[in-house]
């Protein structure tokens, strides 16, 4: 059975590795989620932006998804990403997940066209009634053009199941809106890093990082300062990270965060096509980024 999913805490977006033929890098996909875990992360999810959605088939997905749970489910909540065009591929995927024991879901609006706001909340509607896993919703018009208003989430509060929404608007007062719209009923998680700690301020609930893939214990301590107070702690570690940080807000959020999971030990930097790894000039600004970090990264007892 399921957990039960809190949506509090630290949730990776996770990163998905290949060796160099591009198949899927099992190993290294083991080590940097136990590490995830051993620095205090909530959950993981799988197959996001930042695993390379694009270019995952549902076999790798569902793949993943049992290397996660054999690895760290009793640990962690394992949560899959669905990102399709169709809403049978999409309830495909829900009930598969759901099957392979998954603890939930992360929802986007449906892909490649930008539907009417009817059709998005019909699609999440019909995703939520095909299965009994708890589902996030992805909230980013800047990257997918589809923005979730308060008044489609109005309509989807019938759907028990449906029970958080990532917050990627880059609008930090609409933490304090969907509160005031609805309470606890949707717990709000940040999606963008570089606003977390202000979003965590205002209330948001979680975090569903992109530089955790690299920095854990970073997130993991920024998360935990918030929420003890700590706000002067957590103000040095977040100017600290910020640089990095910036890392998750470029096109190239994958490769940039693959590069720095190389130097923290936990990834490799292969990617699928069409992505190609950093070169040039862009490649000595990212490495010269983590370096300045590097020599001034924070130490936790």
């Amino acid at each position: 059975m399921a957990k039960n999913v809190k949506w509090e805490g630290v949730y990776p977006a996770v990163l998905t590795f290949f060796y160099d033929d591009g198949t899927l890098d099992l190993a290294m996909f083991k080590k940097n989620i136990n590490f995830q875990v051993e620095c205090g992360v909530q959950g993981i999810i799988i197959g996001g932006s930042l695993g390379e959605s694009s270019t995952l088939t549902h076999e790798d997905r569902l793949t993943l998804l049992k290397c996660a749970l054999e690895t760290v489910g009793d640990k962690a909540d394992i949560i899959l990403n669905i990102a399709e065009g169709s809403t049978q591929n999409a309830i495909t995927l829900a009930e598969k997940a759901e099957m392979y024991g998954a603890d939930g879901l992360m929802l986007l609006p449906p892909m490649m066209y930008k539907p009417t706001d009817d059709e998005v909340v019909r699609f999440f509607a019909d995703v939520a009634e095909a299965t009994n896993l708890p589902i996030l919703l992805y909230n980013n018009p800047v990257d997918y053009k589809i923005l979730i208003s308060i008044e489609m989430l109005s309509q989807l509060t019938i759907y028990p199941n449906i029970q958080a929404i990532k917050e990627s608007t880059r609008d930090v007062s609409n933490v304090t809106r969907t509160k005031n719209a609805f309470g606890d009923r949707f717990k709000v998680l940040c999606g963008v890093d570089t606003i977390a700690m202000e979003e965590l301020v205002m209330g948001a609930d979680g975090w569903v990082a992109g530089l955790v893939d690299a920095f854990p214990k970073e997130t993991v301590m920024i998360y935990q300062y918030v929420k003890e107070g700590k706000l002067d702690e957590a103000r040095n570690l977040f100017r600290w990270f910020l640089p990095l940080l910036e890392l998750d807000i470029d096109a190239q959020l994958v490769q940039n965060i693959k590069l720095a999971a190389v130097y923290t030990g936990i990834g490799t930097e292969v990617v699928r096509p069409p992505r190609q790894i950093l070169e040039g000039s862009r490649r000595i600004e990212v490495i010269k980024i983590i370096d300045e970090a590097m020599k001034d990264r924070p130490v936790f007892e």
